[in-house]
């Protein structure tokens, strides 16, 4: 029977917990002489410390620096692998971290992990033709395998076309000066927290839903114009009868980041978080449903980095904001939704969709 577990950052560094510290293990590539192996492991979610020495170059453990694999970059793992679904360390993470192929390694001598090689499908003058392909990890929680080792999984009639990597478009922004003279916000977290801001827009005018900024955002400029000159912007909620008609509800949603509207919805709430705390946002949040009984449908959705996943899980289990549901969609989700918007023109999409991007982090 197959598992329909879920991979999470939790699971994976609770299977990396499962190696003997300073324990030297080799790399996939067998011609690789170099050595790794974890000196700590902090927390359920990382970071965790490496050491790695080559000892065909007289190179010892004991002298090896100290090296880390971050959080962030656990996460961005754990959230790309599914069951028996090969993943591309060295694609999914680029050039962002120098410790990557150390994790595939670590990860790969864990019982539930194997390497593999699936075919890759090239298109040569138009056509396809399949060759032997990368070095792939993959995730088989129902066939373990001994700790320690490494396995190769057998993948045969398995091929994947790779597509070329897109890059995701953000326009210019300029913040409210009035805001920065103040020193009420800063700059370089400003500037993140109206990027997101500006894609949730950009994917709800994809949507052909009408979005709201908060009100103390909306003196920032999008691609050289105020957010009250943009097409499907709504400046203020006192023009949206669904919420006018209810007493004190213009109000208490006049600071939420930003809303989705529609003609007779409000398909989705966003509270964009970076270093700040989440509470302030999931308070704003609750607050408008209370002043908005009738509306049963709309989704409470967290915006944040995707190394404070923990943190928002913490957060939208306290008791006090249980009856939100709220769910969560990390930066890098943003973004992957932002450039499928760019590069296709979306046809018969409801607002629903923002929902397989998400994660219900409700326990």
């Amino acid at each position: 029977m197959t598992t329909t577990t879920n991979m999470s950052i939790e699971i994976l560094v609770n299977a990396l917990k499962s190696l003997p510290k300073n324990q030297g293990f080799g790399y996939i590539h067998k011609a690789t002489k170099t050595l790794v192996s974890i000196t700590d492991i902090e927390g359920a979610c990382g970071p965790i410390s490496i050491q790695r020495w080559d000892p065909s170059k007289g190179e010892i453990q004991k002298q090896a620096k100290i090296e880390s694999i971050s959080t962030q970059m656990l996460s961005r793992v754990a959230n790309a692998i599914t069951p028996q679904m090969p993943i591309n360390i060295d694609r999914l993470l680029g050039a962002s971290y120098n410790t990557r192929s150390a994790l595939e390694t670590l990860l790969c001598h864990t019982p539930q992990f194997y390497y593999c090689f699936p075919g890759r499908i090239e298109n040569i003058n138009g056509k396809p033709k399949t060759k032997r392909g990368h070095k792939h990890v993959i995730w088989i929680p129902d066939e373990p395998h001994a700790l320690g080792i490494l396995m190769e999984k057998k993948v045969t009639g398995l091929e994947i076309s790779e597509l070329p990597s897109k890059s995701v478009i953000y326009d210019a922004l300029e913040l409210p000066q009035a805001l920065i003279k103040s020193g009420k916000i800063d700059s370089e977290e400003g500037r993140i927290h109206l990027r997101m801001q500006m894609a949730i827009y950009e994917i709800g005018r994809a949507l052909f839903l009408n979005t709201y900024i908060a009100k103390n955002d909306q003196g920032a400029k999008y691609k050289g114009k105020f957010l009250s000159a943009q097409s499907n912007m709504v400046t203020s909620l006192n023009d949206v009868p669904l919420i006018n008609i209810m007493d004190g509800a213009a109000r208490a949603g006049s600071l939420i980041d930003a809303m989705w509207i529609g003609n007779k919805s409000i398909p989705a709430i966003f509270e964009v978080e970076n270093s700040t705390g989440v509470t302030s946002g999931l308070n704003r949040m609750l607050s408008f449903k209370k002043h908005m009984p009738s509306l049963s449908d709309m989704r409470f959705i967290i915006v944040a980095p995707d190394d404070l996943r923990d943190k928002v899980f913490r957060e939208v289990n306290r008791p006090e904001f249980k009856e939100l549901h709220a769910l969560y969609l990390s930066y890098s989700s943003v973004s992957e939704l932002l450039g499928l918007c760019q590069e296709r023109k979306l046809k018969g999409v409801q607002a629903a969709f923002i929902e397989t991007f998400c994660e219900d982090l409700n326990s």
